[in-house]
């Protein structure tokens, strides 16, 4: 066999051992993958991805009651004219309560229709700690609650209500009362904010992350689709161009004693486990889609403490406290910590201690 020569234009052929050993990156890079495996088992989608039939209807499918996926039914209301036909805006239309045209709605894709549609589909869920906390939220005005009470969070979400100069089914707070948000003394250096931002805020939002004490680390765009799995092409946001995305900066903490020095992450932070990229159905009015939640639960792997801020009651989740100004008049939290600091700043509200497994205040 001929000797196999070097040449300026090919690297010398590698020997027997040498190509049989691989190398110390490609192991590392196969551990890594099979690390970020383990974790995305571990911490499987809230919502399962459940295919929807290409027929559309189940009185157009041929499987019917048999098949598997999911279909679309009529939402008919008492003041639907289905000889009207189809609303244009599917399920994002705003006058749902007095629109007359026809709207559709998916099957619920928790039910079993192979068996009949009243019985429970077996599907996976994600693996819940048991001793994680049933959902806490705080009924605050933000502007005026001391968030010291609260203690520290490695995760801070929040969608603040920006003043868009658009007519929004919600108050908003000026640029002024975003900057004087208390948000940098909800985390110590190396917590992570996931800040959603509108397209005037975008400039906006990045000045606010200065003057709370953050550095833009990377950015999730939300791509929205309708019921159909389509584009949004609506219309309905954006005074230039139609609004088919949404943006979600992801910041981190720095050092409180000395800002110009690098943020530090926590070592014990899952990375690299998922994309900038969300497509994900719009649903109510400024509800973010809950791939956002399961990124985040997989960044921390179980540990640590996430709050999200301007939450409502859709944004209820376990494991997670929520604070915003649309809860009533009863607060649910269980952490004697945050009860006792009430107790002292705000006697007047009167928040009790509850019991996780019975959602009762605990004598």
């Amino acid at each position: 066999m001929a000797d196999v020569q070097s040449t300026p234009h090919s690297p010398p052929a590698p020997t027997p051992e040498s190509a049989a050993a691989p190398s110390s990156s490609a192991h590392n890079n196969d551990e890594a993958l099979a690390r970020a495996k383990a974790l995305r088992q571990s911490y499987l989608p809230t919502r399962p991805y459940v295919p929807i039939c290409p027929y559309g209807t189940r009185s157009s499918c041929p499987s019917s009651l048999a098949c598997p996926e999911v279909h679309f039914q009529r939402a008919l209301r008492p003041h639907t004219e289905p000889a009207l036909g189809d609303c244009s805006y599917l399920n994002t239309c705003h006058r749902m309560d007095s629109c007359r045209y026809v709207h559709w709605v998916l099957e619920d894709p928790g039910k079993q229709v192979g068996e009949g549609v009243g019985k429970t589909r077996e599907r996976e869920v994600r693996r819940e700690d048991e001793e994680t906390l049933p959902p806490q939220w705080i009924n605050a005005d933000l502007r005026s609650l001391d968030v010291s009470m609260l203690g520290k969070f490695e995760v801070v979400v929040a969608d603040p209500p920006w003043a868009i100069h658009q007519e929004l089914p919600y108050g908003t707070l000026t640029d002024d009362e975003m900057m004087r948000m208390p948000l940098g003394s909800m985390q110590d250096e190396g917590g992570l904010l996931f800040l959603w931002v509108t397209g005037r805020a975008m400039e906006l939002g990045r000045d606010c992350l200065a003057a709370w004490g953050y550095e833009r680390i990377d950015e999730l765009v939300w791509v929205k689709t309708n019921q159909l799995q389509g584009l949004i092409r609506t219309g309905r946001t954006g005074h230039w161009l139609n609004h088919s995305k949404e943006h979600c900066i992801v910041a981190v903490r720095k050092s409180s004693t000395d800002p110009n020095a690098e943020p530090r992450l926590p070592s014990w932070f899952n990375k690299g486990l998922d994309t900038q990229v969300i497509l994900a159905e719009v649903r109510e009015t400024s509800r973010k889609p809950d791939e956002l939640y399961d990124m985040v639960e997989r960044i921390l792997g179980g540990r640590g403490r996430k709050v999200e801020l301007f939450g409502r009651t859709h944004n209820l989740r376990k494991g997670w406290m929520t604070i915003g100004n649309q809860f009533g008049s009863s607060d649910q939290v269980f952490e004697q910590d945050i009860v006792a600091n009430f107790a002292a700043k705000y006697p007047e509200r009167g928040m009790k201690l509850l019991d996780p497994k019975t959602l009762k205040p605990k004598v």
